[in-house]
């Protein structure tokens, strides 16, 4: 059997070419409020780039700069090419935004709503016509399509917000805490309606976020933020592995020091024994499990039962920034209330 080692993941596969690039970009209210403070990253063509913090950590005074709607304090950033501060004309030609709030009008369907952004964008109207009709389908909201919106559920307003923001094939797509508000259902929907525009129309996606679970399951990397400042950017998998690696837990039918050398050997890192019960860490628990299990019983062991525990984003997130995720969301959202008076 071969040795399990510590094999790091491969590189993502992105084009690598940056369509947004974000350079020492802050913004303060006030004298004293810095809601982002000196943050430098790059977004690559093709990728859903999410931007993951407690409320009021700086998530959407980044967008709102990046997006044009206000100046930044100091630094800038690049938009597909453009600068944000010298050519905002020409950043808003190349993006689109689907913010918190619900902006369509709920006195029109929803076909009447993208038909009305479709004619203001000057999209002709035979074109038009088959351009709205494919993204509600796109969307799921084909069969709702004629249907008034304030007759829509919070997950189809926000089904065709995205859908609305769509229209004008835009090259980024923002999106600000798109999920907020929804039900577990409705956000695996949303979810998998952002990958179909990374996978299907190569959209670059920059999301953002405070779950946990929709930055680690749907965004090729991540940014964490935290009191406006960027503390970490990678992979979701790279970002845990500052906790440390995978655990796995299992029980033998008999207690053996033979069992704790072997393994330690095998795997390469110490294993821990207390009776029969052994703990040991590996870089991928769910490929070293079965090889573990097969060393165990060529040697005549049987094993009782197996578990394996993978660090959390959480977890990461309180190894970074010396607090949990809980507590920053607390003071964030004081910080939050204080940059409204001045909004």
């Amino acid at each position: 059997m071969e040795r399990i080692g510590s094999k790091l993941e491969q590189p993502l596969k992105l084009d690598q070419k940056a369509v947004i690039e974000v350079i020492h970009l802050s913004k303060t209210f006030g004298q004293k409020i810095k809601a982002v403070d000196d943050v430098s990253f790059s977004v690559y063509e093709g990728e859903i780039f999410g931007f993951l913090g407690p409320n009021g950590a700086g998530k959407t005074t980044t967008i709102n700069m990046l997006t044009t709607q206000i100046v930044p304090s100091s630094g800038s950033a690049l938009i597909a090419g453009y600068d944000i501060r010298k050519r905002p004309n020409e950043v808003r030609k190349r993006i689109s935004v689907v913010l918190q709030n619900n902006t369509a009008d709920e006195e029109l369907t929803g076909r009447e709503n993208a038909q009305v952004i479709a004619n203001l964008y000057g999209v002709p109207r035979a074109e038009s016509s088959r351009l709205v009709e494919g993204i509600l389908n796109l969307v799921e909201l084909g069969d709702a399509a004629d249907r008034l919106v304030r007759g829509y559920s919070g997950g189809m307003r926000r089904r065709l917000e995205i859908a609305i923001g769509l229209i004008s094939r835009p090259k980024i797509l923002f999106l600000d805490e798109p999920t907020l508000g929804l039900d577990t259902q409705t956000r695996e929907a949303i979810w998998a309606y952002v990958k179909t525009l990374r996978d299907k129309y190569s959209t670059t996606v920059f999301l953002t976020t405070h779950l946990m679970e929709e930055a680690d399951r749907i965004c090729d990397r991540i940014a964490i933020i935290d009191r406006g400042k960027i503390v970490k950017i990678g992979t979701p998998a790279e970002i845990k592995r500052v906790v440390g690696n995978d655990v796995i837990e299992f029980t033998l039918d008999s207690e053996s020091d033979e069992v704790t050398r072997a393994v330690a050997e095998y795997v390469g890192a110490k294993v821990e024994r207390t009776g029969e019960d052994y703990r040991v860490k590996v870089d991928k628990g769910e490929e070293a499990i079965p090889s573990i299990i097969e060393l165990l019983a060529s040697k005549g062991y049987l094993v009782k039962k197996v578990s394996l525990s993978k660090p959390s984003l959480s977890e990461a997130y309180l190894e970074l920034t010396g607090r949990a995720f809980r507590e920053a969301d607390q003071e964030a959202v004081q910080t939050a209330r204080m940059i409204s008076l001045f909004s």
